[in-house]
């Protein structure tokens, strides 16, 4: 049995979770699209599993904040996508996924 949801479903079901603050609201509007567009090329149906995504992916407000938790440098945005998968929210900020 499938339940399809839409950007808000997402953002509500993050919110009764208690991981109102993982993400920010555009963050969750910008996973959310990029979950479905993988989800296209699927088989099957994916799962929300709010839990695993915190797990899985986190934002961050620029590279200088992502320095922060990682000892490697980066130089750029463009070097990142090299090393793991950087999905933009603005000319800024972006959510990675972990590695």
């Amino acid at each position: 049995m499938v339940t399809t949801i839409d950007v808000d479903d997402f953002r509500k079901a993050f919110c009764d979770m208690g991981r109102r603050e993982q993400f920010t609201h555009e963050g969750l509007k910008v996973l959310f699209y990029h979950l479905a567009e993988c989800e296209e090329g699927m088989s099957e149906p994916m799962e929300l599993d709010v839990i695993a995504l915190c797990c899985e992916y986190c934002e961050y407000e620029n590279l200088d904040d992502f320095q922060k938790d990682y000892s490697r440098e980066f130089q750029s945005i463009e070097e990142l996508k090299h090393a793991t998968q950087v999905i933009m929210i603005d000319d800024a900020s972006f959510i990675i996924q972990l590695f």
